[in-house]
């Protein structure tokens, strides 16, 4: 025993401590590190220490305050995380030994989850719920260099399966399903292994990634070829929503019922003539004929009863006229979509989005409707039987990005409630769970962002909020969290926090994080690389870690500046095996 109980209340626990049993005990009295105090017979009060303090008079040795946090119970041998029970004052304070920490984190059926090695105790390793902490949604936040992308990288190959650059499942496909959103290209590397290993990673980038137009719905279609701030927007959205309709229906008359939503294949450039010639009609007013549309065709006037023919191409109007013979003026619409053909035709012919607007399948045939399986099997996985998806989004311009990151996750969303519903028809349970892995998340769904963030915010709020529900959960990665929807980081659960510098990131998680780790999250800013705090319903108490490396690492090392300068002069515009002229033309492509 160290010493007595002077103070109690449901936040802090205050001891005091003699001079003799504080010099005795100081490698063991370290902030962070754990106390036990006797609440009753065989049943002690664990606390984490937050400070230690001198205080002396004139007539006696110096003595010490200690205080304390409560973190839970132990009770029978068992721990129970809270502070139902406060001791009293005078009873005695102990130091939790190896057995203590045992208890708190044993290695069971429930905690059977490694997360690293205890800051406190190196003998010790923390053991997580991964049910609760894969159930429900994760962030992990830490500042440029604190080892943020190879503590997601370690945690994942713990998942999938990859320790020290060898698969551990080899010659046995798991059923993990991990999807990452790879902004910087980083993550390809942790997860490559030799070909022996059996390891299939679902890696797709710019050019292997096949996602028609036709698969987006009413406001990511919209977003993309809409300005909302356009004076006539509203008559533009509602013809380019009747010509989409059309052109569903026309393309799919197996289906009895078509929306703007429905997810089956049109004709984007039939929709362009469409829109084309409502912008150039002209409509006859002959009293001998009914008011009709009227193009020149073959020499011969003839009108258009059907406006489905639109479809078929751009057409050459008889010109407006108020002579009596010929009496003709121009449709509703004549001359009020110029800027919006003009954006249309940019978009559809913009070589950078091919992947969208053309995508095009191996014997050069374009997606119909019936590939609409093929096409979600890319993102599930089930092409090549992986683990992880990789989508590599460097190479996404910038003005689809969030278009991109919506309609992916939008389309897994999708999957999962509608495979959830079936399941659950047959008293069953989602078999096939997902988890998206949301990289450098501020900067697709920031707190603040005008309309080119709307689309991707909506999508992942949307799992944030339900789809815990239906198999689907987030890891949210940050550098920045306090500029991340507070909507998604409110429905997180769990965190991993590692160094964080910025005082009002830093102010923003301990607000997110649970009441009794305000002590312990005053250690953000000093944590070394790789180190994080761990808090969250998967964890029996808030601990500091220290991650192990992934093996292999991801790509996201820094240059050492310093070192590279002082090498010798790097040739690279001759005889290197990356010159400038392969710069330029990658850069072209």
């Amino acid at each position: 025993m160290i010493g007595k109980v002077l103070e109690s209340s449901a936040n802090e626990i205050i001891t005091q401590m003699k001079f003799e049993d504080f010099e005795h005990n100081k490698n063991e009295l370290k902030i962070g590190k754990y106390i036990k105090i006797e609440v009753g017979n065989h049943d002690y009060l664990i606390a984490s220490i937050k400070s230690i303090k001198a205080v002396a008079d004139l007539k006696e040795k110096e003595k010490y305050l200690m205080v304390a946090e409560p973190v839970g119970v132990i009770s029978n041998d068992e721990f129970i995380p809270g502070s139902t029970l406060l001791p009293s004052p005078t009873e005695e304070v102990g130091i939790a030994e190896q057995s203590v920490l045992d208890c708190i984190f044993q290695n069971n059926d429930k905690y059977a989850f490694p997360m690293g090695r205890l800051i406190q105790n190196n003998s010790v390793t923390l053991h997580i719920d991964g049910n609760v902490f894969f159930g429900k949604h994760i962030g992990i936040v830490g500042s440029t260099g604190s080892g943020k992308s190879c503590t997601v990288a370690k945690i994942l190959q713990e998942v999938v399966g990859i320790k020290d650059e060898n698969n551990i499942h080899v010659g046995a496909q798991k059923n993990a399903h991990i999807i990452i959103f790879d902004i910087h290209s980083e993550y390809k590397a942790a997860f490559s292994l030799e070909k022996q290993q059996g390891f299939s990673l679902n890696y797709l980038d710019v050019e292997k990634l096949k996602l028609p137009y036709w698969l987006m719905n009413s406001e990511e279609l919209e977003s993309i070829f809409i300005e909302s701030n356009e004076a006539n927007s509203h008559n533009q959205i509602s013809q380019f929503r009747r010509a989409v309709i059309l052109n569903k229906e026309k393309y799919n008359p197996s289906l009895s019922k078509v929306t703007y939503d429905t997810p089956v294949y049109f004709s984007i450039e039939e929709v362009y003539n469409y829109i084309y010639n409502m912008n150039e009609e002209v409509i006859s007013k002959l009293a001998s004929e009914d008011a009709v549309p009227k193009i020149i065709e073959n020499g011969q006037q003839v009108p258009i009863t059907d406006k489905n023919r639109y479809f078929e191409k751009k057409f050459s109007f008889i010109p407006p006229s108020t002579a009596k013979d010929s009496k003709a003026t121009n449709g509703p619409f004549n001359g009020e979509f110029n800027r919006f053909i003009s954006r249309l035709e940019n978009k559809i012919n913009d070589k950078r989005l091919e992947f969208v607007m053309n995508p095009q399948k191996s014997d050069g045939s374009v997606y119909m409707s019936e590939d609409f399986e093929e096409i979600l099997k890319q993102f599930l996985g089930y092409l090549n039987r992986a683990n992880v998806s990789i989508i590599d989004l460097s190479g996404i311009p910038f003005e689809i990005l969030s278009i991109t990151i919506s309609l992916i996750t939008r389309i897994i969303f999708d999957f999962c409630f509608h495979y959830s519903k079936l399941k659950h028809a047959r008293q069953e349970l989602n078999n096939v769970p997902f988890l998206i892995v949301c990289e450098e998340a501020h900067n697709y769904v920031p707190k603040n962002g005008g309309a080119d963030y709307v689309a991707s915010k909506k999508s992942i709020e949307r799992i944030a909020k339900e789809g815990r529900k239906y198999g689907i959960s987030l890891m949210v990665v940050s550098q920045r969290p306090s500029e991340v929807s507070d909507t998604i980081f409110a429905q997180c659960n769990n965190f991993v926090s590692l160094r964080l510098t910025n005082t009002s990131d830093q102010a923003y998680i301990k607000n997110l994080l649970p009441n009794n780790t305000n002590s312990v999250a005053d250690v953000l800013p000093t944590l070394q690389p790789g180190q994080c705090l761990i808090v969250g319903d998967a964890t029996p108490l808030p601990s500091i870690v220290q991650m192990e490396k992934p093996k292999p690492e991801p790509q996201s090392k820094n240059v050492s500046v310093c070192d590279v300068w002082n090498e010798e002069w790097k040739k690279i515009d001759q005889d290197e095996p990356v010159t400038i002229t392969d710069v330029l033309e990658r850069w072209r492509k």
